[in-house]
């Protein structure tokens, strides 16, 4: 993870500022963050918290990604209805479900800035087209019975741009019957969606409740979450995580209901953890131990 830690930070400090001095200045800063904190037993979601933060802090700019994110909701809305026509043909609500859960599953590659993973705008709706081909880890059957027997579901988003994937899964799960509340980042972190990107692409038209993390973390660390988030945590049935960071830092808990990891396998340390190849659709269920 180191690498592609250093690789990110020298990316969002150019997002950020465009004062040479600082940025030299900001990275000789991160070095030093990275070589008290990162080590062999660090979560790699909150070492790049720790890092994302001090970037903002001492470029002044609280939200280096804003034009990306912008543009990811851009390109994703203008996508969209031919993604919901994609869903809208299939067969039944189980291929409904599973075409919505493979889509927003691509939708987790709109992601800038990670060693190894190639990924423009212009290539979003080649992924969206073999998506089916793409699938690594199909849990989606077994998700669809979960999600039809819970009463409360509570799923967290990751990026802007895929938000606009999430709000047809999310619309997908509602059908099934339960309540369905959205979370997004509460503070900037990195192109992580915030309230503005699900307004901009309609979650609360279809949320039972919008609501924040309230924080910034990579991930959900539940240690630093709000209450109103660790509430909607408690009360969930299941919880449907998406990206890379969600199942960094919630595989570090125990916890006593389904966890649905839905993400684009963006690098190689993710890919190996999870067993399958990098660039792939993964739909994993994670059970409570003892189930």
């Amino acid at each position: 993870c180191l690498p592609c830690m250093v690789h990110r930070a020298y990316r969002e400090v150019c997002y950020a500022t465009q004062d040479e001095a600082l940025r030299l200045k900001v990275m000789v800063e991160v070095a030093k963050l990275l070589a008290r904190e990162f080590k062999p037993d660090a979560v790699p979601a909150i070492v790049g918290t720790f890092r994302d933060r001090l970037i903002k802090e001492l470029t002044g700019n609280p939200d280096p990604y804003k034009a990306v994110k912008a543009m990811s909701n851009k390109t994703a809305l203008e996508l969209r209805p031919s993604v919901e026509e994609y869903i809208a043909s299939a067969r039944d609500g189980l291929e409904r479900f599973r075409r919505a859960c493979l889509c927003a599953a691509v939708g987790n590659a709109i992601e800038f800035d990670i060693l190894g993973h190639r990924f423009s705008l212009d290539l979003l709706s080649e992924l969206l087209r073999r998506a089916e081909d793409d699938v690594a880890i199909d849990d989606v059957s077994a998700l669809y019975e979960v999600a039809r027997k819970a009463e409360k579901v509570l799923y967290l988003t990751d990026n802007a741009g895929e938000v606009a994937f999430d709000v047809l899964l999310v619309r997908e799960i509602k059908a099934l019957g339960p309540e369905v509340i959205v979370a997004v980042k509460e503070e900037p972190c990195i192109n992580d969606a915030l309230m503005e990107d699900a307004l901009a692409v309609g979650m609360d038209e279809v949320a039972d409740e919008l609501i924040t993390t309230g924080t910034d973390t990579v991930g959900l660390v539940l240690e630093w979450a709000s209450r109103e988030c660790l509430r909607a945590y408690e009360g969930a049935d299941l919880v449907v995580a998406k990206g890379m960071g969600n199942i960094e830092t919630l595989t570090e808990y125990e916890h006593d209901k389904p966890i649905a990891f839905l993400l684009f396998t963006k690098c190689e340390t993710i890919a190996g953890h999870l067993g399958v190849e990098r660039g792939k659709c993964v739909v994993k269920l994670w059970w409570p131990r003892g189930i």
